[in-house]
């Protein structure tokens, strides 16, 4: 869901590459680098003149030196669909969708197709190792036991909250500093809990330049916007719940870290009673103490589903 590599060419000077070179001389099509960076089987950075993300030709040389490179490479970011994804896995596509509702096969990717039916796409490596998993025998070829079946009976499906917290997990590892970390919790959430969360206008502003951009389909208010938009903002109460108290959280270390610009006129509001700013952990840390937490707020109702990488 990332942007088209495609789109920068201009190569960078000195050792590093844009990402549309490096993809080519990977022998890498523009969605697979993107995917591939996304799940850190490349390492990227920024582009210092905000033109996308460039490669160091180390990193080149080091995914060329590979084993089976560039075929290993494409098949670590290969996806399926809901008909292949069954095959792979040796199961009915009746049973794979609901493996994937229940949360247990998470989604990487998705689309929607001409009638903006939404189409999931998933990593077949993370397919054939749940299938050779042998605690998921009885999953693949009996009934579901406990409270699995029952909980399909209630319409669960978790298979766009399984895509945020994917999807989650690559915005916060790209942050680079707590307003980037806020960013990337916020744009999970709808605008009126943003308002809610941040109060004041101008930290508001100044949160919103760290917001990714959310991938988008179709003309703004169009069916499949609307749809679009309901499976990347938050809905149930839980998440909603806790990317609001995280958020509060990471705001009181973006202030302490670098309080948002104001006019010299106007006043500023203080944070609310209560929520003294944390001390600004280093960056890994913060990291993979935030996806801990929201991992394990967000498990479904099996535990052996793939983690989000």
């Amino acid at each position: 869901m990332s942007g088209n590599t495609a789109a920068h060419e201009v190569t960078t000077a000195g050792s590093w590459v844009t990402a549309g070179r490096a993809a080519r001389e990977l022998g890498l099509e523009p969605s697979e680098f993107d995917l591939a960076a996304d799940l850190g089987r490349i390492r990227t950075t920024p582009d210092e003149r905000g033109a996308g993300r460039r490669v160091d030709r180390a990193e080149l040389e080091r995914l060329h030196a590979r084993p089976g490179h560039p075929e290993a490479l494409r098949e670590s970011v290969r996806t399926v669909g809901t008909t292949e994804g069954a095959l792979l896995m040796g199961v009915t596509k009746d049973r794979f969708t609901r493996l994937a509702r229940l949360g247990l096969l998470a989604p990487t990717r998705f689309h929607l197709n001409r009638h903006r039916a939404v189409v999931w796409l998933y990593l077949a490596e993370e397919l054939r190792e749940f299938a050779a998993d042998e605690r998921n025998t009885s999953l693949l070829r009996g009934r579901p036991s406990g409270n699995l079946g029952g909980q399909l009976d209630t319409g669960l499906d978790l298979r766009a909250r399984n895509w945020r917290t994917r999807r989650l997990a690559i915005l916060l590892r790209r942050a680079a500093d707590p307003w980037s970390r806020a960013g990337a919790l916020a744009s999970l959430l709808a605008p009126p809990h943003i308002c809610e969360v941040v109060k004041d206008p101008y930290e508001r502003s100044h949160l919103s330049r760290f917001c990714p951009e959310r991938p988008s389909h179709g003309a703004p208010g169009s069916p499949g916007a609307v749809l679009t938009e309901t499976l990347v903002t938050a809905q149930d109460p839980d998440e909603i719940a806790w990317l609001r108290a995280e958020l509060t959280g990471l705001l009181a270390e973006a202030r302490a870290h670098r309080p948002a610009p104001r006019p010299a006129s106007a006043p500023h509001r203080p944070a609310p009673a209560g929520q003294a700013p944390r001390e600004p952990d280093r960056p890994h840390g913060a990291v993979r103490a935030l996806l801990t937490r929201w991992r394990g707020r967000n498990r479904g109702p099996g535990d052996r589903r793939p983690a989000a990488r």
